[in-house]
């Protein structure tokens, strides 16, 4: 597929210089820092009432929401201002780090290992109503803290935004339909016998996940953090403008990191939606089990219904290997884009439900009686029209990549019959959808 991309760093050079001035992230990253400080302290030593404390919709409502809108414009930027790993870079800029080799059992397993954790999240965050707890909300972040913190001792960088981090897994897997991406020019690289964009020179640090610009493919682990910026003095890096399928259209299912995220997200999805249904509320009364049960059963049916459509998808397409990059799994690309529109639909949903009790929320834990009366709700129906409209043209991206597909790598591969049967099962995911939905 022959693509015309802009260069936004040419065109707006304002944008070069506002990512390659370190002072600028170190107020974004600030801000962020003060904004989880605040979440922290008043989830554990605020009021328990989630009506009375701010910590709740703060983490569950407007930064997490954020986070996945982000996806779509600026792929991971968020993780270059992430301050999971403030206590990592603190302790290793006072040395306090073994810089141990990064263990090739992390590299190789780390993504099996981030997959679980984001499924334990999930899990926990519906079952225990993390998105209703205060202390719930600040205990989860501080482990993730902790975690990040527990590697940075053990290994150089930012190791565990790498390797384990489930958030940046997830945040890479949704970058790939991002309308950005940051490259480097090869051209402009060739001959490059420093590497400073990767190592780090005069005391500026080099890139965190051990990258650098040269070798930046995909959208998947570079951080667009900037740290090669100032480093570079070939003027290589750009920040591109593009069609945001054309990366799932070229990779084609290759990424094992989509290849596991994609199931379990839209099977979790499909369950998260049915719990908040009536009817999930007749079934957990009539069988008696406990609410962690019958939410495990759910999700484990959500992610087989997936997984059954994406294997069944690909053997329609009667070529899922290549000889030269090996096995690839063709409806993952497809479903991409109804995955991560579906997630930022369910966030959305919970955003509508509670913004307007937040400034209430805050005049309650702060003494502020008069906010209170500020006090709104947004109805159901156009959330949920809104919602429509978003999964329909998930389902319409989805089917734009088949029409790549075939018309370029897969040509008289897949017959009219199977083409068909393939936009069919993207329309049934949409019908699941829009049931749970609705």
């Amino acid at each position: 597929m022959n693509e015309q991309r802009l260069d936004l760093f040419r065109v707006f050079p304002g944008i070069r210089r506002f990512l390659a001035a370190r002072h600028h992230y170190a107020y974004l990253r600030t801000a962020g820092d003060l904004l989880f400080v605040l979440v922290v302290i008043s989830g554990l030593f605020g009021p328990r009432d989630p009506d009375r404390n701010v910590a709740v919709f703060l983490s569950w409502g407007l930064i997490w929401p954020t986070i996945v809108l982000s996806w779509f414009f600026v792929g991971r930027m968020w993780c270059g201002i992430c301050p999971f790993p403030g206590l990592g870079v603190f302790l290793q800029r006072r040395g306090l780090s073994l810089s141990l080799p990064v263990p090739r059992l992390l590299q190789k397993y780390g993504v099996y290992a981030s997959v679980i954790l984001l499924a334990l999240i999930i899990w926990i965050e519906v079952v225990a109503s993390l998105d209703s707890s205060p202390v719930g909300t600040s205990s989860f972040v501080l482990s993730i803290v902790l975690g990040a913190a527990l590697l940075s001792v053990l290994f150089p960088g930012q190791a565990w935004c790498r390797h384990l981090c489930p958030l940046g897994r997830i945040s890479g897997a949704a970058a790939t339909l991002s309308i950005t991406e940051f490259r480097p020019d090869h051209e402009k690289c060739r001959g490059c016998e420093s590497f400073a964009c990767k190592k780090g020179e005069g005391g500026k640090r080099g890139c965190p996940v051990y990258l650098g610009a040269y070798n930046v493919q995909n959208n998947l682990h570079c951080l667009v953090c900037g740290h090669c910026l100032p480093l570079c003095d070939r003027n290589s890096p750009q920040l591109l403008l593009r069609n945001p399928y054309s990366e799932l259209i070229r990779n084609k299912g290759r990424y094992i990191t989509c290849s596991y995220i994609v199931p379990f997200l839209i099977g979790s999805q499909l369950a998260r939606f049915v719990r908040r249904k009536e009817v999930y509320g007749q079934l957990a009364s009539a069988s008696g089990w406990p609410d962690a049960v019958l939410f495990s059963l759910l999700l484990l049916a959500g992610f087989a219904l997936s997984l059954a459509i994406i294997r069944f998808g690909s053997r329609l397409f009667a070529i899922t290997e290549d000889p030269l990059f090996g096995k690839f799994s063709p409806m993952v690309p497809i479903l991409i884009p109804m995955a991560f529109t579906g997630e930022l639909v369910y966030r959305m949903s919970y955003f509508a439900g509670g913004i307007g009790n937040f400034i209430p929320t805050f005049g309650r834990q702060f003494g502020v009686v008069f906010l209170e009366r500020l006090f709104f709700s947004i109805p159901d129906f156009p959330v949920q029209i809104l919602s429509a409209f978003f999964m329909l043209n998930g389902s319409i991206a989805g089917c734009y990549i088949l029409w790549q597909f075939c018309l370029n790598d897969f040509e008289d591969h897949v017959p009219l019959r199977n083409f068909l049967g393939i936009n069919l099962l993207i329309a049934l995911l949409l019908f699941f959808y829009l049931t749970v939905i609705f």
